[in-house]
């Protein structure tokens, strides 16, 4: 009678870490990708380097998507941002075990910006509804007028994420842009990319609509430049670029009559004011009835 004996021994299968753009995840188009390696120069993945044309597509993918999310009601974002919330924290131990490989994080530390990122989904889905009344206005005017002022999105949003705590600082720029229905495309901490893309694969399962925020991998000195000149970005969020040469982003966003936030050091602040940095504020005039 003969034997076999099973063996116990596979392969592992490593991730594939790439772009998100549209609401999919394609290669680089100049098919260029960055080592990532551990505190102990260990490998640990390869990342897709966006090139120029990769920053187009995400710029044309989140002018589609804005108006649509934008139409959607308030309480459907909240839904939506309170749903990345929920995705995040079934995922809490991949997250944690990314950031210890790649920020040298603690069990402890690690989890704990998990943690926080995930509290600060919830905050910011909690101001979806509630934003307008504390931004909106009715204005006195002498005559017989009904005058208001309301918020509305700014359009598309380009973002230099944090530098540092990739996941919460990922997190503390491109929530607040999509409150009020702003459309995202952002360049995450070049030393923290596996967490982006895994945020990304948490945005596609928790029915935030495709194209709405788009996620490019890369050297942000590279990317920056790019869009901060194109014509189809309406506002640029320069949180993160404090190393770059922000003054000559800024120059090249007044071309196009962007809204620029400038570099802040750390994480971006949670505040109201934050989430109002990036919209834009509409005045209607109405007849007052003579009956």
């Amino acid at each position: 009678m003969t034997t076999t004996t099973k063996t116990t021994t596979r392969l592992d299968v490593p991730k594939t870490y790439k772009l998100f753009i549209g609401g999919a995840f394609p290669r680089s188009e100049s098919g260029r990708v960055t080592e990532v390696r551990d505190g102990e120069g260990r490998f640990v993945a390869n990342v897709a380097k966006a090139s120029r044309k990769d920053a187009r597509e995400a710029v044309r993918a989140a002018r589609k998507a804005q108006p649509g999310w934008a139409g959607a009601t308030a309480y459907n974002r909240g839904q939506v941002l309170y749903r990345v919330a929920e995705v995040l924290e079934g995922r809490k131990a991949q997250f944690v075990d990314e950031l210890q490989r790649t920020e040298g994080l603690s069990a402890a530390r690690a989890r704990a910006q998990v943690e926080e990122a995930i509290d600060l989904w919830v905050w910011h889905a909690g101001w979806t509804d509630k934003i307008a009344q504390v931004a909106g206005s009715a204005n006195p005017v002498a005559g017989p007028y009904f005058n208001i002022s309301v918020p509305e999105p700014t359009g598309v949003v380009a973002i230099v994420a944090p530098q540092s705590q990739g996941l919460l600082g990922l997190t503390s720029v491109v929530a607040p842009a999509l409150v009020m229905g702003n459309a995202v495309v952002v360049i995450p901490a070049a030393s923290s990319p596996l967490v982006a893309i895994s945020l990304a694969e948490v945005l596609a399962t928790s029915d935030l609509p495709g194209g709405v925020v788009n996620v490019l991998t890369g050297d942000p000195a590279e990317l920056a430049p790019w869009l901060a000149s194109h014509a189809d970005v309406n506002a640029l969020d320069l949180t993160g670029a404090g190393d770059l040469d922000w003054v000559s982003l800024e120059v090249a966003a007044a071309d196009t009559l962007k809204r620029v936030i400038r570099p802040e050091p750390g994480i971006a602040p949670e505040t109201p004011q934050r989430i109002l940095a990036l919209t834009e504020t509409k005045t209607v005039w109405h007849t007052k009835s003579r009956m």
